[in-house]
């Protein structure tokens, strides 16, 4: 059993079919995530409710790659761990799992993140039947203790086909969709907190790289920068991971 007095997360490992707590986490804070402001008082005010006991959603954070939703959620947890705030990882093919977890925490005093990162699910996958019933419970109601927080590329988590709008049809104004259709967009509608993440200009992506280097200015700022924008047009990519790729990469040359 974890004592989850003093573990701020876990992971689920299928092999042993257990939670495994995590010691060594990322430190990030709330400070740190540059430019989603929007997307962090969302969440924090989300979080804070539900650890009030008050009605708080699920929350799908999805977009562009890199761009902080698995570092806000961890950072999250992070200001909220001394309010009774954990967190649980497991990956999509897990997801069957969950009930078993959620029977396991239901019970205590503590309020958890289920917390499925970059998750999406191919046709044919019905792996996620499992995350409906957590979020929305069966004969059993969902437990008050549990919120799931996902993040994905895709805005609806099920990939969608021209065929499947076949059967849709408009009447009296109104558009009545297909069964596919239906199935595949019920399970993003069951997140009532959708957050939406963008790569952001150039200028904000110099602002990430230069909160790495706090002590850099002038001719050497210049020049770090000019190294900073080739590295983002190599990578295609101007997000806060590539800033920080960037620091790991060549901060030695700028200290």
């Amino acid at each position: 059993m974890i004592n989850w007095e003093n573990t701020k997360a876990a992971v689920y490992r299928a092999k042993k079919e257990s939670l495994k707590p995590v010691f060594d986490m990322d430190a990030v804070t709330l400070k740190d995530l540059l430019h989603i402001d929007e997307q962090k008082r969302a969440l924090c005010e989300n979080t804070q409710r539900f650890l009030e006991g008050k009605k708080a959603s699920h929350a799908l954070l999805w977009g562009s790659r890199g761009t902080g939703k698995s570092s806000l959620i961890k950072a999250v947890l992070n200001h909220f761990f001394e309010r009774g705030l954990r967190i649980i990882e497991i990956c999509k093919d897990d997801l069957g799992a969950l009930t078993d977890i959620s029977d396991e925490i239901r019970d205590l005093p503590y309020k958890f993140i289920i917390f499925c990162d970059d998750i999406s699910f191919e046709a044919g996958d019905a792996s996620y039947k499992a995350l409906k019933s957590v979020i929305e419970g069966s004969i059993e109601l969902p437990p008050k203790n549990i919120l799931v927080y996902a993040t994905s590329n895709r805005r609806h988590l099920i990939p969608e086909f021209h065929a499947d709008n076949d059967g849709t049809i408009v009447k009296s104004g109104e558009i009545h969709y297909s069964d596919n259709v239906e199935e595949k967009i019920s399970l993003s509608d069951r997140f009532g907190l959708w957050l939406s993440f963008y790569q952001g200009t150039l200028d904000e992506y110099l602002q990430i790289v230069d909160s790495y280097f706090p002590n850099l200015s002038g001719e050497k700022c210049d020049f770090m920068h000019g190294e900073a924008k080739r590295y983002a047009a190599l990578r295609a990519s101007r997000s806060g991971r590539t800033a920080k790729q960037f620091f790991e990469l060549f901060g030695d040359k700028f200290s």
